[in-house]
């Protein structure tokens, strides 16, 4: 048996633990980045992953969507397109990665819009392909309406 020994300076050996420590600290920073960066990996397999991501973003909904329904994002944007995926780019998602694929809408009433509470014409639109969210907005439906993003800026 051949066994072999390696003596270290302490110049070396602080050198060399300076290293490994900003390694580490590189990696934990770069996957923090990336988990806090990425608002668009929610998965909603279900009503009950929906419903936790609506409480999550600060809205009281019904249980159930008022609507569900199919939708192919176009594979060119017309300016309406253009102008609902800046929205969409502004929250961290970007429907032109799903350009002339089909996509599930979740269309829920939200009860607790700042100014709108007896009103029934705030919706929240979650915009689902496979089971991932892709896109969402929380709009009014009334002529002089407003769009914005999926989080309630008065949520506490």
């Amino acid at each position: 048996m051949f066994i072999k020994t390696v003596k270290l300076k302490r110049p070396g050996l602080l050198a060399a633990a300076l290293v490994a420590a900003a390694v580490c600290l590189l990696a934990v920073i770069a996957l923090t980045a990336y988990r806090y960066a990425k608002p668009s990996g929610y998965e909603l397999k279900n009503e009950k992953q929906r419903q936790e991501l609506l409480k999550e973003m600060g809205w009281e909904t019904d249980d159930e969507p008022l609507d569900r329904k199919q939708i192919t994002i176009p594979e060119e944007f017309n300016e309406v397109y253009s102008s609902y995926n800046e929205l969409q780019k502004q929250q961290g998602f970007d429907l032109s990665k799903y350009k002339g694929k089909t996509c599930d809408v979740y269309t829920y009433r939200i009860k607790n819009y700042k100014g709108h509470e007896d009103d029934n014409d705030v919706i929240c639109n979650l915009m689902v392909c496979g089971d991932k969210l892709i896109g969402a907005d929380v709009c009014s439906t009334q002529l002089d309406g407003f769009m914005q993003g999926l989080k309630n800026s008065e949520k506490k």
